[in-house]
């Protein structure tokens, strides 16, 4: 009997596909940090503007891409 393909492999925790997930959008917006709060269950980014750094929280990571973006144009 074969394995059923994938078997063997480890499917990702939470934890790593949250890292990466972190690690994608701060690839995205050099000097911006990102980071999932895991006592709030919020996406937050720490953003470097004009008038100083910004803190940012939403619910999901597009949802906080979406808000790194817009504080970059108003900011």
């Amino acid at each position: 009997m074969t394995a059923p393909q994938g078997a063997g492999r480890d499917e990702p925790t939470p934890a790593a596909f949250r890292a990466a997930t972190a690690r994608g959008l701060q690839e995205q917006f050099p000097g911006v940090r990102v980071w999932f709060g895991e006592a709030t269950g919020s996406w937050w980014a720490l953003v470097p503007l004009r008038n100083g750094p910004r803190l940012l929280e939403a619910p999901t990571p597009q949802q906080l891409r979406d808000e790194i973006m817009n504080s970059r144009t108003r900011g």
